[in-house]
């Protein structure tokens, strides 16, 4: 499904030039789930927004199934995230004019893969549907992320790229949130990578890769 080979990103700083990462080889099977963890600022952000085509890297490759996704230029990048991928991020980067209901529908509308059945579902497990007529502005950040997470998993995607999804949820909604991404994979064979800090979440998926000093361990 995802196939990471020599990736290197290096940013500048200052007066030099700092490596984040130094030859990143790293595979994800479709129906499979990975836990990517390390020290704060070992790149593992870093690594998800190269996957996702939100960046450039220096050198090495990014393949998704047929697609290589290093070069493209930006407007198939963001085609590929419309159609392929399922992102959640720090940043909610929920629709402030859209209300709960149709940020939720929104990526898996206007890439023609709308799922009412699914969607409902979605709703029911994460507990959204006392909130689907408000907007952004009026919800708590826990709730935001809710939000975020149903609509990245709406459109069944072929990768969901997670960077601390479950960060500002209690921890009854984290593991329901993992437990509706498991059943996605399952479902549908879509491969999942979750950054996380959490040793425990980590445990709950299918393996644990390690980022350390530019490298996967």
């Amino acid at each position: 499904m995802l196939i990471v080979r020599r990736l290197t990103k290096s940013y500048r700083s200052a007066q030099e030039q700092v490596a984040v990462l130094r030859g990143v080889d790293l595979d994800v099977a479709a129906g499979e789930s990975v836990a990517l963890t390390g020290e704060s600022g070992s790149g593992k952000s870093t690594l998800l927004h190269l996957i996702a085509g939100l960046d450039a890297a220096d050198s090495g490759e990014v393949k998704l199934e047929d697609v290589l996704i290093s070069g493209m230029p930006d407007a198939a990048r963001a085609e590929l995230r419309r159609d392929r991928l399922g992102l959640v991020f720090q940043q909610f980067n929920l629709i402030p004019s859209l209300s709960v209901a149709d940020n939720l529908a929104f990526q898996s509308r206007i890439a023609g893969k709308h799922d009412a059945v699914w969607q409902s579902e979605l709703i029911e497990r994460l507990g959204l549907a006392a909130l689907l007529k408000r907007y952004p502005e009026q919800l708590s950040g826990g709730q935001q992320q809710r939000v975020a997470i149903g609509r990245a998993l709406a459109s069944k995607p072929l990768l969901l790229l997670a960077d601390e999804p479950t960060g500002n949820l209690d921890e009854e909604t984290a593991d329901n949130v993992l437990s509706l991404a498991r059943d996605l994979v399952a479902r549908t064979g879509c491969g999942f990578l979750m950054v996380t800090h959490s040793a425990r979440l980590a445990a709950t998926l299918d393996r644990q890769v390690q980022l350390h000093a530019g490298l996967i361990r």
